[in-house]
C-alpha cells in the first residue's frame, strides 16, 4: 500500500471513530485471531502463603462483617478484575468457629471445595444443612439462598468457584439478601445425596434447572470411585483417570456454567502433553507432583492452586500418588460448540 493511500485511510479511519463507527479492516486480526489468545497467564498459589494471610484477616473482621471473608485468587494478567481465568472466578473463604456468613442469594453459579476442616462446618443450601468435609464439593446453584457456618472448634477455609465472569458478560447479576442470618435448615445432610445421588429418583421428580439437584459430592464417596477404577490399571495418557462431577437426573455436568473434575495419577506418571480450549483451575486434594505449562514449571502439594490458561501445552508429572481437583468452563463452551482439545505430543 503506497504512503498516499495508507495516510488516507487513516484519516478516514480518525473521522469514523469520532461518530462511534469502527472500520473492521483495522481491527479484524485482533477480533478474529487464528488461535486464542488470551492475557491469563499460568500461575500457581501456594497454601502456604493463602492460609496466613486469611487468619489475619479472621482478626481484622468478622465472617457477618465481610459478609464473605475470602481472598481472591486474581490472575496476574488480568489485574483488578478479580478473574483467575477469562471467564472464571477463585477465592479461598474463612469461617471460624462460631461464625455464620449470612444468607443471601445471587445469579451466579458456585461451588465450595473443602481444603481445610473439621467436622461441624457447614454450607447450607436452600435449606439443606450440608456439613464439609476436606475434598468435599457442596454445590450452590444460581438463584438458591445459601450460608456458612462453623460449629467446630478450628478454622474450616475453602475454594469457591464461581461463573461471576459469565454472569457479568451477560449483564446478568441479581443478587438478594435474606432478612435473617440464616435461612431456615429444613433439611440434613445428604438429604439431597439420598434423594437423586443414589441411582434412583423420585418417581415424580422433573428437573426445572440445568443444575444437579445433589448438593454435596462427598470426597470419601469420590475417593472410593477413583481408587476402585484404578484396580483396572487403565490410564487415559493425557489425564491418568479423570472423572467429571454429573448431574445424575441427565448425566451432564452437575453445573450449566462450571465443569468440576476430580482425577488420579499414579505414583512417577507423566501426562502427555494436552490443551484444550477451557483455561482450567486446580487445587491439589493428595500427592506432590509438579506441571510444565509452556516453558514454565510449576511444583505442587496438597491444597494449592494454580491454572493452566485455554490452549496452552502442559502436561502434569506426579512425583507420589496424586489426587487433583480441577474446574473449568467447559460446559459452556461446549454447548455454544466452541471447545475443542489437542492432545498433542509436543
Amino acid at each position: 500500500m503506497d504512503d498516499l493511500k495508507s495516510k488516507n485511510l487513516s484519516s478516514y479511519s480518525d473521522r469514523v471513530i469520532k461518530d462511534n463507527i469502527r472500520p473492521l479492516w483495522d481491527v479484524l486480526s485482533t477480533l478474529v485471531t487464528p488461535e486464542p489468545k488470551s492475557c491469563c497467564e499460568a500461575t500457581l498459589w501456594r497454601y502456604d502463603t493463602v492460609r496466613p494471610l486469611l487468619i489475619e484477616a479472621g482478626n481484622l473482621l468478622t465472617a457477618k462483617e465481610a459478609e464473605r471473608r475470602v481472598l481472591i485468587l486474581e490472575n496476574p494478567g488480568i489485574p483488578g478484575e478479580s478473574k483467575i481465568t477469562t471467564s472464571l472466578y477463585a477465592g479461598i473463604q474463612l469461617v471460624l468457629p462460631g461464625e455464620i456468613a449470612p444468607a443471601h442469594k445471587h445469579s451466579q453459579s458456585a461451588f465450595r471445595f473443602v481444603l481445610e476442616g473439621k467436622k461441624g462446618a457447614y454450607t447450607a443450601v436452600n435449606g439443606e444443612k450440608s456439613y464439609m468435609e476436606v475434598g468435599d464439593l457442596i454445590l450452590t446453584p444460581s438463584g438458591t439462598w445459601h450460608d456458612h457456618g462453623n460449629e467446630g472448634d478450628g478454622p474450616v477455609l475453602w475454594l469457591d468457584g464461581l461463573d461471576i465472569p459469565i454472569v457479568q458478560f451477560f449483564d446478568a447479576s441479581f443478587m438478594e439478601h435474606h432478612s435473617e442470618d440464616e435461612h431456615p435448615h429444613t433439611k440434613g445432610d445428604g438429604d439431597s445425596m439420598a434423594r437423586y445421588g443414589s441411582g434412583m429418583l423420585p418417581i415424580d421428580y422433573e428437573a426445572e434447572v440445568p443444575t444437579s439437584p445433589v448438593m454435596k459430592y462427598p470426597y470419601s464417596r469420590t475417593r472410593k470411585i477413583l481408587f476402585k477404577m484404578k484396580e483396572t490399571n487403565e490410564w487415559d495418557p493425557c489425564h491418568g483417570l479423570k472423572l467429571m462431577y454429573v448431574n445424575p437426573s441427565d448425566g451432564k455436568s452437575a453445573m450449566p456454567t462450571l465443569g468440576a473434575f476430580m482425577q488420579l495419577l499414579p505414583s512417577g506418571f507423566e501426562t502427555a502433553s494436552y490443551r484444550s480450549t477451557d483455561a482450567t483451575v486446580y487445587s491439589v486434594v493428595e500427592g506432590t507432583g509438579q506441571t510444565k505449562i509452556g516453558n514454565k514449571t510449576f511444583e505442587w502439594g496438597p491444597k494449592d492452586t494454580f491454572v493452566v490458561p485455554s490452549w496452552h501445552y502442559h502436561h502434569h508429572i506426579a512425583n507420589s500418588e496424586c489426587v487433583l481437583f480441577s474446574y473449568s468452563d467447559r460446559p459452556v463452551q461446549k454447548v455454544l460448540g466452541l471447545w475443542r482439545e489437542d492432545r498433542g505430543n509436543r
